[in-house]
């Protein structure tokens, strides 16, 4: 198995740390560089990362790499309620990359436009719903969930891109995981 992807990504971070103690071999791409940008098209016509290579199955989008590696390795699948959980996670990554996008396109994303204040409002009320689940004991194993979640937060701390002092259960949620296997290894701040 191949899964290619950025270094940076939380989206193929937390399936690095899924993979951890598996053969496969992550194959890190610069999205943003022509050599990059040609592998990641061969690849996957929607241009996003992670895509898994497994043989002749290519597999778009980490929800559903979960999904095949879930049946693959015969990893539990989600409940309903942790595929809202894991929305939760995807709508504050999704929010922040095109804020990210934005910011490195020249745009200025504290402009009181509606765009950005729905991803900024998104962003709030999603982060306010996870400190939550962390306070009432959710995440507590190393799961699928918890890697989505420690990738996402770290990731956003990593890029700065919102005030985490108002989560103070998602600061300790990281802090407590730092020792997890493949932690150390995928850290963006290597590369």
């Amino acid at each position: 198995m191949q899964l290619f992807g950025s270094v940076a990504s939380p989206y193929v971070r937390r399936l690095r740390l899924l993979l951890a103690g598996q053969p496969y071999e992550f194959v890190a791409l610069n999205i943003f560089e022509s050599a990059g940008r040609a592998t990641l098209v061969a690849h996957n016509p929607a241009r996003k990362v992670p895509v898994l290579v497994d043989g002749g199955q290519h597999v778009f989008d980490s929800n559903v790499i979960y999904r095949y590696l879930a049946q693959k390795l015969t990893l539990p699948a989600l409940s309903w309620p942790e595929e809202n959980t894991l929305t939760l996670i995807n709508a504050v990554n999704d929010s922040l990359v095109e804020l990210l996008l934005c910011q490195r396109s020249g745009l200025d994303t504290g402009e009181d436009k509606l765009f950005f204040n729905l991803q900024h409002e998104r962003i709030e009320a999603c982060l306010d719903a996870l400190n939550e689940q962390v306070k009432q004991g959710g995440f507590a194993r190393w799961d699928y969930l918890a890697m989505s979640l420690f990738a996402l937060v770290d990731w956003l701390e990593f890029r700065k891109l919102a005030d985490l002092k108002p989560y103070a259960a998602l600061r300790q949620f990281v802090q407590q995981n730092q020792q997890q296997p493949a932690v150390a290894e995928t850290d963006p701040r290597l590369s």
